[in-house]
């Protein structure tokens, strides 16, 4: 298989990651945390979780079901025009999933962390076994609590319609970042105690290896989108290499070098497009591109409000005059540029308590409402406006609700103490994740 160059980085992300297209479809990834509330302190074991689900057979509405590394359970819809379908299609999948789970005594939590079991890697496979060395060798202890014990919810937006259009979106995308991590906190407590973050997935994120879960837009330098991304995959370490291309047999985890130096020479052959594919795959920046975009910041949230991001984000790039506000409130927030690393940090730490990210979110939410029913999601309108009035609009997001620490610790352990920094720093380097 012939090695590839510079050039053909530029060249494979504007033309796969950076395609363009007429704005309109929507997918969301749902992940859940798998517990057995007779064992509430104990891991699912995950033959036992894929036994109580056939994921050869495809579900009703199309959605596929994949795992993470600790036994979290994945839920991906189809893209579907408009977040309405996109919703109906995930819901019904999702109670599909969940009557079967219950069948087998286990349930799914609405957790974005798990509160109390220790993280435990249950995939084998030879790409996070070289994951976790690599996180590992690196000293990055949040690594493994990453793989393992975090939980999200992603939504996928198109790009755009021209370039003009998505360079755009992929700006406003990242504006409201912060806003989303804000407002849909939900991991406040961590080994079985209060971590003094509202979103302490978010942070733990942000502890593990900066050249790969960073935001993209990250400074005053705002570059055109596929140059900014090629030169985030270049300048980020490779993770692992297959002994052979394509992945079969042996892999070499932390070679030691940036995907830039691979291509430079360094490295014990020549890299191809199967090493890029790869090496993109292990870059978790907040906003991911991958011919889509993929918002990757929102926190996990209880089994009722999970639509919420998937309608509010939609709303605020896809209709016009929600999209005119969020860039209205997003300016007044972040100035000219993009997020700085501390906005990120405080809407970790604070969530809905800091006050400007607060009215961000709540002139987001509100013109969300607004085009919904424009949208044909008049639903979907009215549970945004619903979870806005329980949390958005009193300055408060999940994370608030209080502990929901199953077990022995029981609801409230350690609720009087607040633990200690996830990160074991007060800022994570090279900005957050």
């Amino acid at each position: 298989m012939a090695g590839i160059t510079t050039d053909d980085v530029h060249d494979y992300i504007n033309g796969v990651c950076f395609k363009t297209g007429p704005p309109g479809k929507v997918g969301v990834e749902t992940e859940w945390l798998v517990t057995d509330p007779a064992r509430p302190t104990e891991s699912v074991r995950l033959d036992r979780l894929a036994g109580a689900l056939d994921t050869t057979t495809t579900l009703p509405e199309g959605s596929r079901v994949t795992f993470e590394p600790g036994g979290q359970l994945e839920l991906s819809s189809p893209a579907l025009p408009g977040p309405a379908r996109a919703h109906e299609a995930l819901a019904a999948d999702l109670d599909h999933v969940a009557k079967n789970l219950a069948e087998a005594g286990l349930q799914l939590s609405g957790a974005a962390l798990d509160p109390v079991r220790p993280p435990r890697r249950q995939l084998r496979s030879p790409r996070y076994a070289a994951m976790e060395r690599f996180f590992a060798n690196h000293g990055q202890t949040s690594g493994r609590t990453m793989m393992c014990s975090t939980a999200s919810v992603q939504v996928c937006l198109d790009t755009g319609s021209d370039g003009a259009d998505l360079r755009a979106r992929w700006e406003l995308a990242h504006r409201l970042g912060p806003v989303l991590v804000a407002a849909f906190a939900n991991s406040a407590h961590w080994r079985g105690r209060p971590t003094g973050w509202k979103s302490t997935r978010w942070v733990i994120w942000a502890a593990t290896d900066a050249s790969r879960t960073r935001p993209v837009l990250d400074g005053a330098r705002r570059p055109d989108p596929a140059s900014a991304w090629a030169e985030y995959a270049l300048a980020a370490r490779v993770m692992a290499i297959p002994e052979t291309p394509g992945g079969d047999g042996r892999w070499t985890a932390d070679p030691g070098f940036t995907f830039a130096e691979w291509l430079d020479g360094t490295g014990p052959r020549a890299a191809t497009l199967a090493d890029l594919e790869f090496h993109l795959s292990t870059l978790f920046p907040p906003v991911r591109p991958r011919g889509w975009w993929e918002l990757r910041m929102i926190d996990a949230l209880p089994h009722r409000w999970w639509p919420v991001p998937l309608a509010l984000t939609a709303a605020l790039l896809d209709d016009p005059a929600a999209r005119s506000t969020a860039e209205e409130a997003v300016e007044r927030l972040c100035g000219p540029g993009v997020p700085v690393p501390r906005l990120w940090l405080r809407s970790a730490q604070r969530g809905m308590a800091d006050p400007d990210v607060a009215e961000c979110a709540n002139a987001c939410v509100d013109a969300a409402v607004r085009a919904l029913p424009r949208m044909g999601a008049a639903h979907l309108a009215s549970l945004v406006d619903d979870y806005a009035d329980r949390y958005t609009r009193r300055g408060l997001s999940p994370a608030d609700d209080g502990p929901r620490i199953p077990g022995p610790r029981g609801a409230g352990a350690g609720a009087s103490r607040t633990g200690p920094d996830p990160t074991h720093h007060s800022e994570p380097s090279g900005g957050a994740r």
